[in-house]
């Protein structure tokens, strides 16, 4: 009796409405039709409800239909531990993080019948990363009585079977096995270039697929289970050093019935001799093509190709590795036979001039051999591009032509050539550093996880020599911020803040800012769980 009179007052409502507007529009002259959204009964339970095509409200229409059937609740999927890669079947690996967009694809196409249904949205919702289960929540529409459609979430849960993949099967099997091996080399008498590679490595991910690396003495050994692995990484070493490569291969098994070969490939590289703040002499027919540069360059930075400039005219140029192993010079003098001289006077006689993106003032100077401090007055006076840094007093690095003995073929095929005595390569900090000696640094490197070859340097692994050349490489990064640009630099939790105040005694020597840092990335296990939204609607 009570539906009967609600039913009957929605119905009478309407024309009330009606009769009101028209008593209205009679006293100001004008007739106007109010309208109003009717209302209708759910044909299952009665409630008053907007009408749909389906003529029932969304319990009621959830009651009977259900989308969500026939689609899968539970799938389990195959993860290689070793090399975090997940089976696409038949035999695809695919590598992907927790939570990333690559795993939510991965996960959205191993579900059957998904294509019944129209996929809204899809999202993570947080495991414990130890638990073995993924759960992905979906938002599912489809199209059911009569053309209503209905929108619906649902929770999928995804069991975590670990299995190794071949490739790592094999590794495991025998750690010796390996398909591809790049030897990396460089015929220099320091490590500087590797602790560079090593960086660049490490930020790009370039050696994230090699099964072993080797320290050896004169370069590094990468050994791969796929020859593709090879090739992109000897690409990659292309792409940032000059070098020059050749490969061989070696067959190890055959099957003439199938008319199946197994080879092991391996990839000899060779890294350019020529490194940063190297003295060189360049060869008369290379310095002729190169516009009569030089021929006493220094070489200010390395990367695919060689940069060289000329102290004494701020002349600069390029050569790329292909130019470089035509003519296949080496260096005049390396950074390990650098003399500390102390700056007397110092004359400017050009203004600032911006040469390959670094900035050089030609100067006249003055200097003395801090050696020669307290036993003779030998001085020199010398023109140098370091105008912009040096000042009276201050300390330079240099090379001391005037006293070197050179035997380079290339330096004698010039005739009348006039050796400066003293070519000044970059500004000395030493003095300043012996103030902050043995105090952490804010910052810090990673490093690739490398085995040690004894038996290739005989048993005589000198770590004092590879300490001070790592010293030498990290007082590199401090004082060069192009250097610092193509690597990552982290903040070092065990420096003290309180030794800020201890290092301002030390005051203009060059360190890396704090801003240029970054911070280990780690999990958070106190994330807390987000809980399924069951919430469903339902539109036309």
């Amino acid at each position: 009796m009570c539906k009967r009179v609600e039913y009957l007052r929605n119905q009478f409502l309407p024309l009330q409405a009606i009769y009101v507007s028209t008593a209205m529009a009679g006293e100001s002259g004008m007739f106007t039709v109010q309208q109003t959204v009717g209302s209708v009964l759910c044909c299952k339970c009665g409630i008053l409800m907007a009408p749909n095509a389906a003529n029932m409200c969304v319990k009621c229409l959830r009651s009977e239909v259900d989308i969500t059937e026939g689609l899968q609740k539970h799938v389990i999927i195959i993860h290689c531990p070793e090399c975090d890669c997940y089976l696409q079947p038949p035999r695809t690996w695919i590598k992907a993080q927790l939570e990333s967009k690559e795993l939510l694809t991965f996960c959205v196409k191993r579900l059957k019948n998904l294509n019944k249904v129209r996929l809204i949205h899809a999202e993570f919702i947080w495991t414990e990363p130890h638990s073995k289960r993924i759960k992905v929540k979906l938002r599912v529409q489809k199209e059911v009585l009569n053309g209503a459609v209905l929108e619906q979430a649902y929770m999928v849960e995804y069991v975590v079977q670990d299995q190794m993949c071949e490739s790592c099967s094999r590794v495991q099997a025998n750690p010796d096995q390996w398909v591809a091996a790049v030897q990396l080399r460089q015929h220099v008498s320091h490590r500087r270039t590797f602790f560079y590679l090593e960086q660049l490595i490490l930020k790009h991910d370039a050696a994230v697929r090699a099964i072993r690396i080797k320290q050896l003495d004169h370069g590094i050994d990468f050994f791969f289970a796929n020859r593709s692995h090879a090739v992109k990484f000897v690409e990659f070493i292309q792409k940032v050093v000059p070098i020059k490569s050749r490969h061989d291969k070696q067959l190890v098994s055959q099957d003439t019935k199938s008319n199946n070969y197994n080879y092991k490939y391996t990839f000899s590289v060779e890294i350019c001799p020529i490194c940063r703040e190297d003295l060189v002499c360049l060869p008369p027919k290379l310095a002729a093509s190169l516009g009569n540069l030089g021929p006493l360059v220094i070489c200010t930075k390395i990367s695919n190709s060689i940069a060289l400039l000329d102290p004494l005219t701020l002349r600069n140029c390029f050569l790329d590795a292909e130019q470089y192993w035509r003519a296949s010079f080496s260096s005049l003098l390396s950074s390990k036979q650098l003399v500390e001289y102390v700056v007397l006077d110092v004359d400017p006689i050009s203004s600032e001039v911006n040469v390959g993106g670094s900035k050089y003032v030609m100067a006249d100077i003055q200097v003395a051999r801090v050696s020669d401090f307290g036993k003779n007055d030998t001085m020199f006076l010398v023109r140098t591009h370091l105008g912009h840094l040096l000042n009276a007093g201050d300390y330079a690095l240099g090379y001391d032509l005037h006293a070197a003995n050179n035997n380079d073929m290339e330096l004698d095929k010039y005739k009348g050539l006039v050796i400066p005595e003293v070519i000044l390569v970059k500004k000395s900090y030493e003095e300043k550093r012996q103030k902050k000696r043995g105090k952490a640094r804010s910052w810090k490197l990673k490093s690739l996880n490398m085995e040690v070859d004894v038996s290739e340097t005989r048993g005589r692994v000198d770590e004092e020599k590879m300490d001070n050349e790592y010293e030498l490489f990290l007082r590199d990064i401090e004082e060069n911020p192009e250097l610092r640009f193509n690597i990552s630099l982290y903040r070092n939790k065990e420096y003290q803040a309180s030794e800020v105040a201890s290092v301002t005694d030390g005051e203009d020597v060059p360190s890396v800012p704090l801003e240029e840092l970054l911070d280990d990335l780690k999990l958070n296990d106190n994330v807390a769980e987000e809980d399924v939204d069951d919430d469903e609607g339902m539109k036309e």
